[in-house]
C-alpha cells in the first residue's frame, strides 16, 4: 500500500560558503511516496545533489522539518538511518581488489557485529540482492574490471542489500549509453513498486525520466517546485517552460517529446 515515506515541510537547503551560507531553495514543502519512482528534474546548478543530500542527512537544513516513516530526520541516530534510507551516488566507488559480491557484502554493515562478519542470512540477502538487478554472473568479478553500467547495478544491489525502505540515487543513469539507461530506470521503477519501497532519483534523462516515471519533482530556479505526474505538468505548462528556455529547444505536449528546431 503507497504511503507517505518522506514529508517536506517548509524545508530550506543551501550549504555554507567559507564563512557565509548560501540559500539554494526555501519552504520546499512536499511528499515522497513509496512503491512510486519519482524522478528530481532540473537544471545544473538549482539544487538537486544539495536536496539529495539534505533528505539523506550528509548535511543539514536551513529551516523545516522532514519527517522520515513516521519521525523526524533529526532523531535518526546514524545506525538507525543507515537502516532507513540507502543512497547511491553517481562517483565510482574508489575499490581495489575487491569483488562484485564483497562490495555488495558492504550493504549488510548496518546490521553486522563490530567485526563485520557475514552469517548465513546476510550472505542470502547479498546473492537475492545481486540475482534481483540481473547480474548473479559478475559476483566473482573484480569491480575495477566493470562497465559504468554494469558498475551501476552493484551499487544498486548493495542499496538493496542493506534493506532499507528507502532509497535515493544521485544521476544514477549518469554516463551510460542509452539501452542501459532504460534498463536502469525501468529495473528502478520495478524495485519500487514489487519491493514496496521508495525510490528518488535525480537525473538530466528527461525524455526518459517522462516516459518512466511514477511521479515527477521539476526544480527551477529561484526555489521553485512543481509535482506531479508528467502527463499534469505537460498539461500545466511547466514541462514546456522548463524545456523551452533555449529558443532552439521545442516540448510537444502530445507526444511529450523534445525537439530541435532548425536553425
Amino acid at each position: 500500500m503507497m504511503k507517505e515515506s518522506v514529508i517536506l515541510r517548509n524545508v530550506s537547503i543551501g550549504y555554507s560558503q567559507r564563512h557565509s551560507k548560501r540559500l539554494v531553495a526555501e519552504q520546499l514543502s512536499a511528499s515522497i511516496m513509496s512503491e512510486q519512482l519519482t524522478c528530481l528534474l532540473g537544471e545544473n546548478g538549482v539544487g538537486k545533489s544539495t536536496l539529495l543530500r539534505t533528505l539523506s542527512g550528509f548535511q543539514p537544513r536551513m529551516a523545516g522539518d522532514v519527517i522520515v516513516d513516521g519521525r523526524p530526520l533529526d532523531d535518526y541516530s546514524d545506525r538507525d538511518l543507515a537502516r532507513t534510507i540507502s543512497v547511491v551516488l553517481t562517483e565510482r566507488p574508489e575499490v581495489q581488489q575487491m569483488t562484485v559480491m564483497e562490495l555488495v557484502s558492504l550493504g549488510r554493515s548496518p546490521y553486522t557485529g563490530f567485526w563485520g562478519l557475514l552469517d548465513d542470512n546476510d550472505k542470502r540477502i547479498c546473492r537475492e540482492a545481486v540475482g534481483q538487478v540481473g547480474i548473479d554472473e559478475l559476483g566473482n568479478r573484480l569491480v575495477s574490471t566493470l562497465s559504468d553500467g554494469e558498475r551501476q547495478k552493484v551499487m544498486i544491489a548493495k542499496a538493496l542489500a542493506q534493506q532499507t525502505p528507502i532509497i535515493y540515487l544521485d544521476e544514477p543513469t549518469a554516463f551510460l549509453d542509452y539501452p542501459t539507461k532504460v534498463d536502469m530506470l525501468l529495473l528502478l521503477r520495478r524495485i519500487s513498486r514489487e519491493g514496496g519501497k521508495t525510490v528518488f532519483l535525480s537525473t538530466h534523462d528527461l525524455e526518459l525520466a517522462l516516459q518512466v516515471a511514477d511521479v515527477v519533482w521539476l526544480m527551477e530556479r529561484g526555489g521553485k517546485l512543481s509535482i506531479g505526474t508528467p502527463h499534469k505538468l505537460a498539461e500545466q505548462g511547466v514541462l514546456t517552460r522548463f524545456v523551452e528556455r533555449s529558443s532552439g529547444v521545442k516540448f510537444d505536449v502530445e507526444s511529450m517529446a523534445v525537439s530541435v528546431l532548425p536553425q
